[in-house]
């Protein structure tokens, strides 16, 4: 069997890393293709070596755009490769534009398709993942879900039960992998930093960071708790371009940083005292390893880290995010637990399913 894998963006790197190693360990033939949706070197390059993927066999290059022109243009250059590689299986991960480009080119070519981290909605169609999601869980022969929530979503909506496997999560897997060497990365860390006790953020929606005077607010709330204990804010490029292109006011209590490789960042969310965030893969982390997690979104396609994990949904209610911030600072964080199967063995129940 010939399996074609595609990725475009960060978190499709974590998720592709463990099911390629598994599929190695079983013989199968395998190519990685790189979209190149996420150009940036310091978003893309370092992740792979860190995880330990090979260098993609091929790379479209299709760098930045609009939703509608990265897609159409990741379709135009995918579909020669599928002819010219003619796999008997093609994997792609996640909610990102790369994703929905190559399953409608599977679709039209005949070519199967599984989707890694299938059935996850936020049930807001604003998102452009979620109308990923929902258009590529449409199309693929094979849905991989994370989550109980995923089957129930996938059944509602007219999927076929034969197509829909329980398999977990397959981001805990290389979390798992991995964790030992970012933590031995701590101590040089924190001597560098030169504190223990911090928050960590992360932001990038568009509904966070594209609004200047949103960014400004959420900035100024975290500056008010940077107050209390020092914030540690490794900026996407996009959120930087924003505060740079408006000069927004920045708190001296937060501590902007370049972007971090998977293993620095991980040794940083393993040890921080709150994690603030609008990413989904940090909700599922944080729940893994029980660090307390306040999102900044209305919603999330994860609700599993919301029920039993230790996820908050804050929303832009900041009077909220201050309160529930000052609860976990003074011991009272919500207590989560680990969800079913997000035991570091998804890759291995994926490549089973494949190869039987």
């Amino acid at each position: 069997m010939r399996i074609l894998h595609v990725v475009g963006a960060r978190p499709n790197f974590m998720k592709v890393a463990p099911v390629h190693a598994a599929l190695s360990h079983r013989g199968l033939k395998q190519t990685l293709v790189h979209t190149g949706q996420h150009y940036d070197l310091r978003m893309s390059d370092v992740f792979f070596k860190e995880l330990g993927l090979p260098e993609p066999d091929v790379n479209l290059e299709v760098g930045s755009g609009s939703h509608t022109s990265q897609t159409s243009l990741v379709m135009q250059r995918f579909e020669p490769v599928i002819l010219e590689r003619g796999p008997d299986m093609v994997l792609v991960y996640g909610d990102v534009n790369s994703t929905l480009a190559a399953a409608l080119v599977c679709a039209k070519l005949l070519v199967p398709v599984a989707h890694v981290e299938a059935g996850l909605r936020s049930f807001d169609r604003t998102m452009p993942e979620e109308i990923n999601r929902l258009l590529t869980d449409q199309l693929a022969d094979l849905l991989f879900t994370p989550s109980s929530d995923g089957d129930q979503n996938l059944a509602r909506e007219g999927i076929p039960s034969e197509k829909i496997k329980l398999v977990g999560n397959v981001m805990i897997d290389t979390l798992v992998r991995l964790l030992p060497a970012a933590q031995a990365r701590w101590p040089g860390l924190s001597t560098a930093l030169g504190l223990n006790d911090f928050v960590l953020v992360t932001l990038h929606r568009p509904s966070n960071v594209d609004d200047s005077a949103q960014l400004s607010r959420l900035l100024a709330a975290l500056g008010g708790i940077s107050e209390s204990i020092p914030v540690l804010f490794p900026v996407h490029p996009r959120t930087q371009k924003v505060i740079a292109d408006n000069r927004l006011s920045v708190a001296s209590g937060i501590r902007m940083m370049e972007p971090l490789g998977y293993l620095d960042f991980l040794a940083l969310q393993s040890h921080a005292q709150v994690v603030v965030t609008d990413s989904g893969g940090l909700q599922e982390e944080s729940t893994y390893l029980g660090i307390p997690c306040l999102t900044l979104r209305e919603n999330t396609e994860r609700p599993v880290t919301v029920t039993l994990g230790t996820n908050i949904l804050v929303g832009n209610d900041l009077d909220r995010l201050r309160n529930e911030m000052e609860r976990i600072l003074e011991g009272k964080a919500k207590q989560g637990q680990i969800p079913p199967l997000w035991d570091g063995h998804a890759s291995e129940r994926i490549a089973d399913v494949l190869v039987h």
